[in-house]
């Protein structure tokens, strides 16, 4: 049975939750993850009210739609990082984690927050109807960590290995007590490996790990599309994270496209300028090997959904979104459950 088809809806959070469920519908996904920004996912709601969660169910189930997992990228980010004005940008639908924004006390609130996400996410999955072969599929909530040492990843002025050591420690302090919780409540959290978070390549993902002493809670949203354009090998990742891929993005982006003036740190330039040498694309219109990874989720056996986190600034959203979920679909397949040359010894 190949993996259901989901869509990252926190770039559609412009369109209510309603809206978005039909759409995704209508586009053919089997599912949606939910944002918890717009009015898709509430988290001090779904926290404490059970009607408000199988409403939410309601909703999807109207659309023939699932769920399996819920994302808090944007709080996340602000459990480890050196906070500035961004940051209350990206609040928009937690002020209360801004607050005054004094910085260590939007981190505090922002780690409560994460911790509340997991009741909310727990309350939401115990009200999951029954919808067939996936629904044991861990809870799972996808996000970021921030990162106090992000700065610093040119070593100059010349860096230390103990300065690097401060920063993963300070990750470690402040999202132990948040996995304890998180495991408290039978949830998993996976970082979405990126820039600017604690884990950005495989080297720093390994490094995450010790941190946390290896701690069951915490895995990866594995997302291709942030490490190849690095150089990194984002197959070797789902191998070398095998018992830690909780969920899987389907992302595609290029890299070697521009015009040479703009370096892989951007250049300060925006998505879509054609100087940039990388840029996310809309699936399979990039560089990454979609194929390499469905043979690589299936040798680790991971039996989750397969959620498209739709970004492309050159193309429309419902047409690239559409295609996405077709390529999706077609791209992957079942593991053999059998050697190709069994015949051969029953023969």
């Amino acid at each position: 049975m190949s993996r259901p088809v989901t869509l990252f809806t926190g770039q559609w959070a412009d369109l209510p939750l309603v809206e978005m469920a039909k759409l995704a519908a209508s586009m053919g996904y089997d599912g949606i993850e939910l944002a918890c920004w717009g009015d898709h996912f509430e988290v001090d709601k779904a926290a404490e009210d059970e009607a408000y969660c199988k409403n939410i169910w309601d909703i999807l189930s109207q659309n023939n739609l699932s769920c399996y997992s819920v994302s808090n990228h944007l709080v996340g980010q602000c459990v480890c990082d050196n906070i500035d004005e961004r940051h209350k940008d990206i609040l928009f639908s937690a002020m209360d984690v801004w607050g005054d924004g004094d910085p260590e006390g939007v981190r505090q609130r922002a780690a409560q927050k994460m911790i509340t996400t997991a009741k909310a996410t727990r309350n939401f999955f115990n009200c999951k109807p029954d919808r067939g072969a996936f629904d044991d599929f861990p809870a799972v909530v996808n996000g970021f960590t921030g990162s106090s040492i992000w700065h610093s990843i040119y070593a100059f002025p010349p860096t230390s290995q103990e300065y690097w050591d401060a920063g993963f420690k300070d990750f470690a302090d402040r999202f132990v007590p948040i996995l304890d919780a998180y495991d408290a409540l039978d949830v998993n959290f996976a970082l979405e490996v990126h820039p600017t978070e604690i884990a950005f390549d495989i080297a720093s993902a390994e490094r995450a790990i010790e941190a946390v002493g290896g701690h069951k809670r915490f895995g990866f949203n594995y997302d291709p599309s942030h490490l190849g354009y690095q150089g990194v090998d984002y197959v070797k990742f789902i191998r070398a994270f095998a018992d830690r891929i909780f969920h899987a993005h389907m992302k595609d982006a290029w890299w070697g496209h521009g015009d040479g003036s703009v370096g892989v740190f951007g250049g300060h330039t925006t998505f879509a300028d054609p100087r940039r040498f990388w840029d996310f694309r809309s699936l399979g219109h990039g560089d990454i090997n979609f194929e390499e990874i469905i043979v690589a989720l299936n040798d680790i056996n991971y039996q989750g959904p397969l959620s498209v986190e739709w970004e492309d600034s050159r193309m429309e959203r419902e047409f690239g979104a559409s295609e996405a979920c077709e390529f999706t679909k077609r791209i992957d397949f079942s593991p053999s459950s059998r050697a190709f040359d069994s015949a051969f010894e029953e023969a």
